[in-house]
């Protein structure tokens, strides 16, 4: 089978000016599979094994995942990254960086909510998160209708990673085989880069299950447009053989150590732990064969080895097969000690797991996953900042790293949708892509931890140096230093504080009295009958002295 599946075509921007060259070919670090035109299956080119090994990968990382250990790690990361909440959406688009104006905001935000609601992503966010980190990929179809695409987006089908391959095929030209030619110019930069056609091959049989492209064909399968497919990478590739990796890729090995260390643990236990006995029986000086004879009567008049059969439900006896976990009988030959029965102590150690608990720190080291998680080890003391542990800040870190990488799904899709129903052009799209952020519900309570003590250390700080503002200190510095705001925080906090103060939410500092705290009086106001201080009587300059002597002596009189 093979055919077409036509699909859209979103024209990217305009493309560097003729001036701007370079030797290097675009590389896009995604896995995708490289051909070179041939025919029309193509032929398989210089990447050996890589169809094969894509293959393989994808389904040990799905064995893998299994894996009890390994399964309540990829829970830890996903439960951080998608927090399911029962009111809020577990993923909200933000805008306040975007220069736009609100009603290209309100469109956005509804497109992005129509994504979601074609998604189910409440409902399915986990599954959704989960598939993309074993896999170490994703794929949607975006259905559209080819008649009256101005209605956007659908369907969102999901798609397979075993189903789906992205191909870059290289279109060989008629006059020069050669992959990269220098162009006669004056420029000794300007190189002549083969055309690179990329496509989707869709199998619903799954791609190469054999692990042989030269047996299926290269292309076999339906084409599917590039801007038809949401492509979603984890953002690893093996740059030795260009395939894309899973995040479970360097834990392959810990979990195999894991799986032989607790399979011979387990052989171990059952061959050592019963205590088995062993017979000598004296056989005097009977020839061989008969002594082997007496040794197996012996043995089968004494042998006790009844067998519980499941499918019928009946007890039999299965005295003629032996097993090692049965006792020994061996025979003694005349001049020894005669029949004795002895007994093999069973094993000693057997309560020791050092290494099964080594390896599996080690398995949660390889998925970044902090190993004070294992088994619940570790407190968590929501009022302490010594329970705030290093390696949960780095683990804060690597989740929110996965975030942003599983957010170019939703920037693909969105794109999609925004320029079919002519909200937004493509150049526009190039423009606003790097301000579009995504917020995820957020539910670590170690990075809040840690934000408050950095709070208090700071606001201690502050009050220690308060009374050096102004002396040794300005505000400018100790807002900057001390409580580490930033120029644009100090901006926005000022015009808050004044707003509050306009609202009447705060007092106004300059209207406070510095020593009581009692706020001043208005500019006018007068200051009532308590706060009257009385004021000493005026003199008139025109009386003179000797009418003021006569006054005081009346007065004494």
């Amino acid at each position: 089978m093979s055919g077409k599946l036509f699909g859209f075509s979103i024209e990217d921007t305009e493309p560097l000016s003729p001036s701007a060259v370079s030797p290097v070919p675009p590389n896009n670090e995604d896995g995708a599979d490289h051909y070179m035109s041939s025919g029309f299956f193509g032929s398989y080119v210089d990447i050996e094994g890589v169809y094969r090994t894509e293959f393989d990968l994808i389904k040990r990382y799905r064995e893998m995942a299994l894996h009890p250990e390994a399964d309540s790690a990829i829970e830890d990361i996903v439960n951080e990254a998608i927090v399911s909440d029962s009111n809020d959406s577990p993923v909200e688009i933000e805008l306040s960086n975007l220069n736009a104006s609100d009603g290209i905001k309100t469109k956005i935000r509804k497109e992005f909510k129509h994504i979601l609601d074609l998604l189910d992503f409440d409902k399915k966010a986990h599954e959704i998160y989960r598939n993309w980190y074993i896999d170490g990929r994703i794929y949607y179809h975006k259905i559209i209708d080819l008649k009256r695409p101005e209605e956007g987006i659908q369907e969102l089908r999901y798609i397979d990673a075993m189903k789906m391959r992205y191909v870059r095929q290289q279109k060989k030209k008629k006059n020069d085989g050669s992959a990269i030619s220098q162009l006669r110019s004056d420029n000794p930069m300007d190189y002549d880069f083969p055309e690179i056609e990329e496509y989707f091959i869709y199998n619903p049989k799954s791609i190469y299950p054999t692990g042989n492209p030269a047996q299926t064909g290269a292309s076999q399968g339906i084409k599917i447009a590039r801007d038809a497919i949401t492509y979603c990478t984890s953002g690893l590739v093996d740059r030795n053989k260009g395939s894309t990796l899973s995040y479970l890729h360097k834990a392959i090995k810990s979990i195999n150590q894991l799986r032989m260390i607790e399979d011979s643990l387990v052989i171990y236990r059952l061959s050592r732990a019963p205590e088995r006995r062993i017979f000598y029986i004296d056989v005097g000086n009977l020839p061989k064969q008969k002594a082997e004879q007496y040794l197996r009567d012996v043995m089968m008049r004494y042998r006790n080895k009844l067998v519980y059969d499941a499918n019928t439900g009946e007890i039999r006896d299965d005295k003629k097969y032996m097993a090692m976990l049965e006792d020994f009988w061996l025979p003694r030959r005349e001049g020894g000690r005669g029949t004795e029965i002895s007994t093999l102590p069973g094993g000693q150690n057997l309560g020791e797991i050092t290494d099964i608990e080594y390896f599996k720190k080690k398995l949660y080291r390889s998925l970044n996953v902090p190993p004070s998680r294992m088994d619940g080890e570790g407190g968590f003391n929501l009022g302490r900042s010594s329970e705030i542990l290093r390696d949960e800040l780095k683990f804060t870190k690597f989740v929110g790293r996965l975030r942003k990488r599983f957010s170019n799904m939703f920037n693909d899709m969105l794109k999609t949708q925004l320029i079919l129903k002519n909200i937004i052009t493509p150049e526009d799209w190039e423009e606003i892509r790097d301000h579009i952020q995504y917020d995820f519900l957020y539910d670590n309570q170690f990075a809040e931890l840690k934000e408050t003590e950095m709070m208090n250390e700071r606001l201690g700080t502050l009050a220690t140096i308060e009374p050096y503002i102004g002396k040794f200190y300005s505000n400018e510095y100790v807002r900057k230093k001390i409580l580490r705001q930033t120029d644009a925080e100090i901006i926005e906090i000022d015009e808050q504080i004044e707003q509050e103060i306009k609202d009447g939410i705060i007092p106004d500092p300059n209207a406070v009295d510095p020593i009581t705290g009692e706020p001043l009086p208005a500019e006018g106001e007068d200051m009532g009958m308590m706060g009257d201080v009385p004021m000493e009587p005026e003199i008139d300059g025109s009386v003179t002295d000797a009418e003021m002597q006569k006054d005081t002596k009346k007065a004494e009189i």
